[in-house]
């Protein structure tokens, strides 16, 4: 195959797979921000159970791949040696206030406008601005400079994965201590996930962990081995059809940036659609088919001026703090998290504090007005 056609190829395995997960995630109404609210408010685990079962699938099927051979972890964005602890943390943490004031995630925010939500999609493009320049305008000045530059550079045959940060430990090879890290984490996020039986008797719970699970594996093994070839040009191997010329799976704020730009750039024959594009444009017809076949599709709208700004002040934090943590909710707290990179997790715990302490703020706020 060509590696034009090959480069489409991934992108429309990248399409299919966002109509999945669009799909899955309105019917399920899975939602990340839902799942820290649902417990900062409620005390309900419920939601945050399926993002974790969604975790351990994701992590299992993608080391599995790992072991067999049929992708290297070692080429993500995740996994380097360079480890930039801050802009992890304050990106994260970033990312964490702004889906809460945005009402959602980069992920909820397409499966709400693909249901009729006019506030998402103001979200979505203040978000992917707010990405845009953070990848390569003025933000990015300071993403770089200030936050990543007091970064950890862990040694050179080594990543930052638990794996190989483990490695030798008990005289396990590498290979092994992959599986050995992976049954451990996965086996324990199952039996927390599981031991609730309200979250066993819960379809839509288990359904949305499951799938959406595969659907990370999935975009592993469609970026990491179906996208695998020789350049023809370099003749060096490479990977077809992503942005980051690396391995990718779901993530929804860079993806959306690169949206934006293809949007901008149209007539630019040397812009095309990628995996991450094909993904933002498939979860949200994906959620708008599930809306139809339910007719649950409705237009909504901000309440106030000041509903207006929040939302737009959170798309801007999103896009920010996505870009400068190098993912999101899913692409780091699901994506990343998979690879059992020691900054996804770092970035996926900053993320759900971030998101707490806002609730806790807000909720704060109202009880004082009251």
């Amino acid at each position: 195959m060509e590696t034009s056609g090959l480069a489409a190829t991934i992108s429309w395995w990248g399409f299919g797979l966002g109509l999945v997960f669009g799909f899955i995630a309105n019917k399920s109404n899975f939602c990340t921000m839902g799942a820290v609210s649902d417990i900062v408010n409620m005390g309900d685990w419920g939601r945050m159970r399926a993002w974790l079962l969604a975790i351990a699938i994701a992590m299992i099927g993608t080391n599995a791949l790992a072991y067999l051979g049929y992708i290297n972890l070692d080429k993500t964005i995740y996994t380097g040696a360079s480890f930039p602890w801050l802009a992890y943390i304050v990106g994260g943490a970033i990312f964490g206030v702004g889906m809460t004031l945005g009402s959602g995630c980069g992920n909820k925010t397409l499966v709400r406008v693909g249901g009729g939500n006019l506030k998402s999609v103001v979200v979505f493009i203040y978000m992917g601005y707010a990405a845009m320049l953070t990848l390569k305008g003025i933000f990015g000045a300071f993403r770089v400079k200030v936050l990543q530059a007091p970064a950890v550079t862990l040694q050179l045959d080594h990543g930052q994965t638990l794996p190989e940060l483990l490695s030798g430990i008990g005289g396990l090879d590498p290979k092994t201590m992959l599986l050995a890290v992976t049954a451990v984490i996965s086996l324990a996020i199952l039996i927390f996930v599981f031991i609730d039986r309200e979250f066993r008797q819960h379809l839509d719970n288990n359904l949305a962990g499951l799938i959406l699970g595969l659907v990370v594996v999935a975009g592993w093994y469609v970026t990491g081995h179906m996208g695998l070839a020789e350049n023809p040009e370099t003749l060096e191997i490479t990977y077809f059809g992503t942005n980051s010329h690396l391995a990718e799976s779901m993530s929804f704020v860079a993806p959306t940036a690169y949206t934006m730009e293809y949007w901008a750039y149209w007539t630019d024959t040397s812009t095309v659609i990628t995996f991450g594009i094909a993904t933002v444009f498939g979860v949200g017809i994906g959620s708008f088919i599930y809306s139809l076949i339910t007719k649950s599709f409705r237009w909504e709208h901000f309440s106030s001026s000041q509903d207006m700004f929040r939302h737009i002040i959170g798309g801007t934090l999103m896009g920010f703090g996505g870009v400068t943590a190098m993912g999101c909710t899913i692409g780091q707290g699901m994506t990343g998290v998979s690879t059992l990179s020691l900054g996804s997790i770092l970035a996926f715990a900053s993320i759900v504090a971030g998101a707490a302490i806002t609730m806790k703020i807000q909720y704060y706020m109202m009880m004082r007005e009251a």
